[in-house]
């Protein structure tokens, strides 16, 4: 009985425990579905290779796009491509902060040019067509701030950022 306890410290010593994340059989395969871009170095460091290799060591960017360009050498930062998050105050508001999966789904079909003139300019040509103020040729006796816009100036408006917002 004394020899059997001697040797039960000893096999104890001896086990050991491992931990395994993926299967044996898979082997290298498992890691395809990481992506490991830019695996030598950080950024600096590539940075720094750029200016004395030739040709230059390409920077992945990780799926961040640019918020300007390189004019003449140098970047020049654009305004328009840096994102700006419009956080609304919602101070007194009774709606939750979220969509239930439970509502109805709401279609709606594609807002034609048709449907911008009926909303802009429909009403107004109807209110002057009954008023009588329309000249022979159709023109507005009294024409409207959008109806006075010459088509550059239109154009520049209609690029303009945040025009889409109505």
């Amino acid at each position: 009985m004394q020899n059997w306890f001697k040797l039960v410290p000893v096999a104890l010593k001896c086990q050991q425990r491992g931990i395994s994340t993926s299967l044996p059989l898979s082997g290298k395969r498992n890691f395809r579905k990481f992506n490991v871009y830019s695996k030598r170095g950080t950024r600096v460091v590539k940075e720094a290779q750029r200016t004395q290799q030739n040709p230059p060591v390409p920077i992945h960017k990780r799926g961040v796009r640019d918020t300007g360009m390189i004019v003449n050498g140098q970047f020049v930062e654009i305004q328009e491509k840096i994102p700006e998050i419009i956080v609304p105050d919602l101070t007194g508001c009774k709606l939750k902060p979220y969509v239930s999966y439970k509502a109805p789904d709401v279609v709606q079909s594609e807002f034609t040019s048709l449907d911008l003139f009926n909303a802009v300019y429909s009403r107004k040509i109807i209110d002057d067509f009954k008023a009588d103020k329309l000249q022979s040729d159709g023109q507005a006796l009294e024409p409207s701030e959008n109806e006075r816009l010459q088509p550059e100036e239109a154009l520049i408006r209609a690029r303009k950022t945040g025009s889409d917002i109505f």
